[in-house]
């Protein structure tokens, strides 16, 4: 078994949701608010991990970050991954800096360090011990900062569907649809929700997160299955914003 491991690869999909959703009723890009949220994750049934997600303001920069903590069987498990994405929002939009992640293992086969040199189009650096050197797309983000660049979107009223991220030597392209609504019970007591689905081009996985309009549509469940097999689970626990 290697529950922390195999989900690691979704994590991106997931705080995507979380972040976007999160601040949808603000007014204006400029106007994003730090926050603090905590969810379980249930693989098999049992609680494997608590991830921690956060978003901070440094001067002209946002920093967002997140980890993920074992917890019960996931204990026996070595890996502690963590996400950091430093990213600047312009008139041109979010614009990423520095990208890191790591599994808190010695081993490096999911390290990832990148820089984004927007003055000459190029990212440089490492995943996952693949070296990277290529032109920069308009708009492509990394893992973490796709969040706010979705955030800018919507507060400009419109509705992306479709997302290139960083992977290694290429991008990869996410799409996104609502799906319908359910009323579910959670920590936070018992909510509406809409539910959206998220899917890689060309992946046999889909993503579903169930997504709260009274709680600023913070999604309060996400799921990912493979076709008809529960793959992981993850339930909210709690929310801070400032």
């Amino acid at each position: 078994m290697r529950a922390i491991n195999n989900i690691l690869p979704a994590l991106p999909a997931f705080v995507l949701c979380i972040a976007t959703l999160a601040t949808s009723r603000l007014a204006s890009a400029d106007e994003l608010k730090p926050f603090e949220a905590s969810y379980a994750w249930i693989w098999h049934g049992m609680n494997v991990a608590v991830s921690s997600l956060k978003l901070e303001h440094q001067q002209d920069t946002w920093v967002y970050s997140s980890r993920s903590d074992p917890r019960g069987i996931g204990k026996v498990f070595a890996e502690r991954p963590k996400q950091q994405s430093t990213l600047r929002v312009t008139e041109a939009g979010v614009r990423p800096l520095h990208y890191k992640a790591e599994d808190g293992t010695s081993s490096t086969k999911r390290d990832v360090d990148l820089q984004f040199d927007w003055e000459h189009n190029r990212v440089t650096g490492i995943y996952e011990d693949v070296k990277v050197d290529m032109p920069l797309q308009p708009g492509t983000q990394d893992d973490l900062s796709v969040q706010i660049a979705v955030m800018v979107e919507l507060l400009a009223g419109r509705t992306p569907d479709q997302f290139l991220l960083i992977d290694k030597n290429s991008v990869r392209e996410y799409r996104y649809t609502r799906e319908g609504e359910e009323s579910l019970s959670t920590p936070l007591g018992k909510l509406d929700t809409v539910i959206y689905r998220s899917q890689k081009k060309g992946s046999p996985r889909v993503t579903r997160f169930w997504c709260a309009p009274s709680r600023g549509y913070i999604p309060v469940r996400v799921e990912q299955k493979k076709d008809d097999e529960v793959q992981w689970a993850m339930q909210v626990q709690s929310v801070k914003r400032d």
